[in-house]
């Protein structure tokens, strides 16, 4: 007998181990539609996991918050990689997860992705999404799976599992003919990510965060259940955008920054002085410099590696 506590306080009881999606289909169907993955006291696990003791379970749902959101933003970060893959063969994939507002994935390739790039892969993801690929949970040896993965030329994934000790069951999530290395949880099928999702911009990074490692191509994207939420956020963005003050000093002539003094602001003459009402508000003594093409900037008081001249 199982006892499952549900999070109204309701006991189901249940004569042998039973599934997430099980447990939600007795509960209600338009609750099994709506199912997501679920937690076991408390922990975050695919919705296929069957409950083998008695638990207090919760049925995660686009109603659930921050624990649904970041499932579905860890899914939206292997279906790009899943889009990347079918695209750009050559690409070898390392990490991708959820983040604040949104998700990235790493990639090693020798050709740099442009902005066109990107919206290919967002077409691509559209296209798996449709495709409603079930993603199922497969439990590999750790040796195995190294092996595997250097036969596909993924040194990077295989150097992942290579670090996990001996003994320790490895998990791969498959969906259509991707497969990952993955604690999960993940939703079920491809489909039930939905298309609010925008890929958002390229950076660099490390293998590993290490800067004696090789330089990987990470892109950036932002995921949410529905288009009036990603609308919303990128009108958010937009609008913070507009009212960035390194933006309007560059714009006003009033300040820059520049990479010497990081954090730091150097000051244009007009900057330096707010006028109200032909009253001087601020205008603090400093030692000023002419930049190139005759402008002036006063220095603030700090230190700046490597001076302020000119570059050579």
């Amino acid at each position: 007998m199982v006892a499952i506590t549900l999070p109204d306080g309701s006991v189901r009881r249940f004569d042998s181990p039973i599934s997430g999606l099980d447990l939600a289909r007795d509960i209600g169907t338009g609750l099994a539609k709506a199912a997501l993955g679920i937690t076991i006291d408390g922990t975050p696990r695919d919705l296929s996991t069957v409950i083998e003791s008695d638990a207090q379970v919760s049925i995660l749902t686009a109603k659930s918050g921050a624990e649904a959101l970041d499932l579905l933003r860890h899914d939206a970060a292997h279906i790009m990689a899943e889009a990347v893959k079918e695209l750009y063969p050559e690409t070898q994939v390392t990490i991708g997860p959820s983040i604040e507002n949104g998700f990235y994935y790493d990639f090693a390739r020798p050709t740099p992705f442009t902005p066109d790039d990107l919206t290919k892969i967002e077409a691509r993801m559209a296209e798996i999404v449709d495709r409603n690929e079930a993603i199922t949970r497969e439990e590999w040896d750790r040796d195995e799976a190294v092996a595997f993965f250097l036969g596909m030329g993924e040194k990077y994934k295989a150097e992942l599992i290579a670090a996990i000790p001996a003994g320790q069951t490895i998990s791969l999530y498959r969906q259509g003919n991707f497969i990952d290395l993955c604690r999960g949880p993940h939703l079920p099928s491809t489909g039930k990510l939905g298309k609010a999702f925008k890929l958002m911009k390229l950076a660099g990074a490390y293998w590993r965060g290490d800067s004696r490692n090789e330089m990987l191509q990470r892109i950036y994207g932002t995921a949410w259940f529905d288009k009036k939420e990603l609308d919303s956020y990128l009108h958010m963005l937009e609008e913070a955008e507009k009212r960035d003050h390194r933006r309007l000093g560059r714009e006003m002539d009033l300040f820059h920054q520049q990479e010497e003094a990081a954090g730091s602001v150097f000051w244009h003459k007009k900057g330096w002085v707010a006028v109200a009402g032909g009253r001087v508000l601020y205008a603090p003594s400093a030692r000023s410099q002419r930049l190139p093409g005759g402008q002036d900037s006063a220095a603030g008081r700090f230190l700046a590696v490597g001076g302020l001249g000119p570059r050579r």
